[in-house]
């Protein structure tokens, strides 16, 4: 099983913009992550069509499971 973390932003237009980071670590906690998101926003780092990042949506780690399909 396969881990993703996903960060979601509000920007300037009032749009979402999600940042998705493979294998985070584990125990990760929310304050943890509420504090990279309020660095992302501070240091204006990544652009978006709808302007910049202003706040902090939501976070969730997602969990993912591949499964084969044998092709007949």
């Amino acid at each position: 099983m396969a881990q993703v973390l996903r960060m979601t932003f509000v920007n300037e237009g009032g749009g979402k913009v999600s940042l998705n980071f493979k294998n985070p670590k584990t125990g990760l906690t929310g304050a943890e992550v509420k504090t990279a998101m309020d660095a992302v926003i501070a240091k204006n780092i990544f652009e978006s069509a709808g302007g910049d990042l202003i706040s902090a949506d939501s976070a969730l780690i997602i969990d993912t499971t591949d499964t084969a399909l044998t092709l007949v």
